[in-house]
């Protein structure tokens, strides 16, 4: 069972300069600094100087649905003595209720899930595995428990980090991990990189555009953002008590403004769903009528996020690399 060490070198956090004093000079960044520098993972791009973007059988929209399959420890490593009782019940109440609450209604409206997946599911909630086999998920990673971000980890340590993930998946469902949401898992400033050396396609944590776009990685590999959502996420908006209703009304009109817009070139829109938020007793109707009320529109395209991936990357990733080469030539 992949573990992540608590003893991963930290990377180093830049200081300011001193003066002859040996006090910070303030106003002014260090040369070299990791708080300064800018990721250099996309280039800008305006969405209506773009190519226009196809989806299957002219699908306006490509929706995929996102629930999070999460386990919070007990006793984090970060704090073995102080249980967190709250977000561990929390949590449990999603794996051992909401998740199978949720399921139904996602199985009633024929819409597959792409998992955003704590590892430790798969051994500690066996049922859970059964039932996302059995009903043709997708996976993505999410970290190994909630409770343990890689943040710290080196090169080597994530590389491995990539090499037990995806093995220790596809050994339990027979699927490939193509993708990755931080969340709870975090990420470094390697891990882009590191996902395609190991022959994934996708992250999603980015959250700047309604489209996919590639993402610069060192190795030269056709790598992909795929659109997630803090807007039509059930944990941004459930825990600051708004209504469900209030909620799904806010997913409905997420969607019409996409719909819209898709008609002139194709949008993404992802449902993130937390098993312990979307699953509880008064919220799951909601879920239903916005699945209803979305899946009833010609011009949908009910995918995962793998699935939106690889189109992209078979389709439209050379085409929008080559217009990016003309716009930096003009």
């Amino acid at each position: 069972m992949l573990s992540c060490s608590d003893d991963a070198s930290r990377v180093p956090i830049a200081t300011f300069p001193i003066d002859a004093q040996g006090k910070p000079t303030r106003g002014v960044l260090p040369e070299e600094s990791t708080l300064a520098l800018a990721p250099d993972r996309f280039d800008y791009s305006p969405i209506t100087d773009r190519p226009k973007l196809t989806w299957p059988d002219k699908a306006r929209v490509a929706f995929w649905v996102a629930p999070n399959i999460e386990h919070y420890e007990y006793t984090p490593l970060s704090r073995p003595s102080q249980p967190d009782i709250p977000a561990y019940t929390r949590n449990d109440y999603g794996n051992r209720i909401g998740f199978w609450r949720m399921l139904e209604v996602m199985q009633e409206n024929n819409m597959r899930g792409c998992a955003c997946l704590n590892l430790g599911v798969l051994e500690h909630f066996p049922e859970i595995k059964e039932a996302m086999i059995a009903a043709d998920w997708r996976y993505m990673a999410h970290g190994v428990y909630n409770t343990r971000p890689i943040y710290d980890l080196g090169i080597e340590q994530e590389r491995q980090y990539w090499a037990d993930f995806i093995d220790t998946v596809k050994r339990h469902t027979g699927k490939r991990v193509l993708g990755r949401l931080g969340g709870g898992g975090g990420y470094t400033v390697n891990t882009d990189d590191l996902m395609a050396e190991a022959g994934c396609l996708y992250h999603t944590s980015w959250i700047i555009d309604d489209q996919p776009l590639p993402i610069k990685v060192k190795g030269g590999q056709k790598f992909i953002y795929v659109p997630y959502s803090g807007q039509t996420n059930d944990v941004g908006a459930l825990m600051m008590n708004i209504e469900a209703a209030a909620f799904a009304q806010m997913i409905r009109d997420q969607f019409d403004t996409l719909y819209r817009e898709g008609a002139e070139s194709g949008r993404v829109m992802c449902l993130s769903l937390h098993p312990f938020m979307m699953g509880r007793p008064g919220a799951a109707k909601h879920l239903d009528a916005v699945l209803k009320y979305i899946l009833g529109h010609d011009g949908v395209w009910a995918t995962t996020a793998d699935e939106i991936a690889e189109y992209y990357v078979a389709n439209h990733y050379d085409t929008y690399m080559d217009y990016l080469k003309q716009k930096r030539a003009s």
